[in-house]
């Protein structure tokens, strides 16, 4: 028992480490947001070619990027997949699902891990480039990223039967918490 606890305490000190980099940018570099279309500055949930999950409801999305979700309906394993902190990206995220600070969004997973309430503990990874990649390697992968970061090699999720260009998609880049 002491030595699952000790364990315990090595994953969870490793997830606090991985999901706050104090070298994480503070602001993205490149064109303004006015520049960009209402679906550039709408987040995409992207999931693996391969999940046939095409649509979630905001509460399911909830429920997945707060660990509290282990396993797709075809049985695969979940894995979440984040941008370091600071990205704005995640800064919506953290707003707009999670409805959590970062340090809320550490202490969820670090107590979640010890008390078996949360299942699956992101992985986080400095670029849009990364996440794609990585939701492309990984069949169970789910992510997030700006729409204009899309490419064929993910598949966009519905979120409550809307995409990223759809007028009343809630994840905005954009404005205050739609939820």
């Amino acid at each position: 028992m002491r030595r699952l606890a000790g364990v315990l305490r090595i994953v969870a000190a490793a997830v606090l480490l991985l999901g706050v980099s104090p070298n994480a940018p503070l602001h993205a570099a490149g064109a303004s947001p006015q520049a960009e279309s209402a679906s550039e500055q709408s987040l995409a949930i992207i999931v693996n070619q391969s999940n046939p999950v095409d649509n979630v409801s905001f509460q399911e999305l909830r429920t997945i990027f707060l660990g509290e979700r282990s396993h797709w309906p075809n049985g695969r394993r979940i894995t979440l997949v984040m941008l370091e902190a600071g990205q704005p990206e995640r800064k919506v995220m953290l707003r707009i699902i999670y409805r959590m600070t970062e340090s809320d969004f550490s202490r969820h997973f670090l107590q979640g891990l010890f008390t078996g309430e949360v299942f699956v503990s992101p992985k986080t990874l400095a670029s849009p480039v990364g996440v794609r990649k990585f939701v492309f390697n990984v069949p169970g992968a789910i992510g997030y990223v700006r729409a204009s970061d899309v490419d064929s090699t993910v598949k966009v999720i519905r979120v409550d039967g809307r995409l990223p260009e759809d007028k009343d998609y809630a994840l905005r880049m954009t404005g205050h918490s739609v939820k």
